[in-house]
């Protein structure tokens, strides 16, 4: 699963949460109106997917949601999504329970395997995207984006709960400045442990499934935009021009890794317990069998971004992103 993150999109293109209100449905904000069946959907800017089952699950632009049920070979769109707003990132519990998060702190769910969904959250007064989200079950999950937003669901989804993003930090702020609301870009989970990346070199980890979090040491001060487990203990940060870090000890330490490119990547996937597939912008794909020891580089000759990666079948990854969605060969060398 992934996504571009607030600054990817712009290239491309505390209180319990209540129920949406009637004062903010505007009839003629396209937030509200339905998503539009399009034949071209497939094509268009899609930023994350997910597996619900045996199904793929994409999600982008004007609200699509497109299902594939033979593996990413063909795609056609959800029955009903309420909302045209721009979706960011998907998440499933299993086969049949899935949410999307996106623009205007919208949260969408499902429970029939993303045929139809249902708008549960939606405050566009709060003028922050929503970039990702987690869940541990059909009941708690966590949602996260711009400036520090962080939301809680402990009813599947039906209510959210806004709670102040403030870890302890690595540099203790001054009395008189406040930590900076930094983008909480990704999050992802390995058993009771999770990690955000975020912008301005921020990585977060918790052991408890978000009841507390701390500030990992960071190898840079840029934005990361992905997080990759690998075996063990082993994780894989990434971001901006081309940097990516590889951790043995759940993030204490880090060690650079060469890419051979400057572009931004975006998202990873670890297809077994050696092979690992990190994708990013102007097409670029690195490959590596050796869990993430080393990478190799290719590009697709059409140089359009890759928002998010899934293992396709074999020998190939399905990804989203600038020109919709697509299933890649990957050739031996990857191995």
């Amino acid at each position: 699963m992934g996504r571009f993150g607030l600054g990817l999109v712009a290239v491309l293109a505390g209180s319990l949460a209540p129920p949406v209100a009637q004062a903010q449905l505007d009839a003629h904000d396209s937030a509200n109106q339905p998503a539009e069946i399009e034949p071209l959907a497939s094509t268009s800017l899609l930023l994350d997917l997910a597996s619900a089952g045996d199904r793929f699950v994409a999600v982008g632009e004007r609200g699509h949601v497109l299902l594939s049920d033979d593996k990413g070979v063909t795609w056609r769109q959800a029955k009903s999504v309420p909302t045209r707003a721009m979706l960011t990132a998907v998440y499933f519990a299993d086969a049949e329970y899935g949410w999307a998060v996106g623009h205007d702190e919208t949260i969408l769910n499902t429970i029939d395997g993303g045929e139809t969904w249902t708008r549960s959250h939606f405050a566009p007064e709060a003028q922050q995207p929503l970039l990702d989200l987690w869940f541990a079950n059909r009941i708690s999950g966590i949602a996260v984006g711009a400036y520090g937003a962080y939301l809680t669901t402990n009813d599947g989804g039906r209510h959210w709960a806004s709670t102040k993003f403030s870890p302890p930090a690595k540099t203790p702020a001054s009395d008189d400045e406040p930590p900076p609301d930094y983008h909480l870009n990704r999050i992802v989970g390995v058993g009771n442990r999770l990690y955000i990346a975020a912008e301005g070199g921020q990585l977060y980890r918790s052991d408890d499934r978000g009841a507390n979090w701390r500030a990992l040491p960071s190898p840079y001060e840029g934005s990361f935009f992905g997080l990759v487990p690998i075996r063990g203990d082993g994780l894989l940060a990434f971001g901006l021009r081309g940097h990516l870090f590889r951790s043995a000890d759940a993030g204490q330490t880090w060690t650079p890794l060469e890419t051979h490119t400057t572009a931004m990547l975006t998202d990873g996937v670890a297809i077994n317990d050696l092979r690992v597939v990190i994708g990013g912008l102007a097409g670029v794909l690195l490959v590596s069998g050796d869990a993430g020891e080393t990478f190799r580089l290719t590009q697709q000759e059409d140089r359009r971004g890759v928002s998010a990666l899934l293992p396709g079948p074999a020998g190939s990854v399905v990804v989203t992103g600038e020109g919709g969605v697509r299933v890649i060969r990957l050739d031996n060398g990857g191995q």
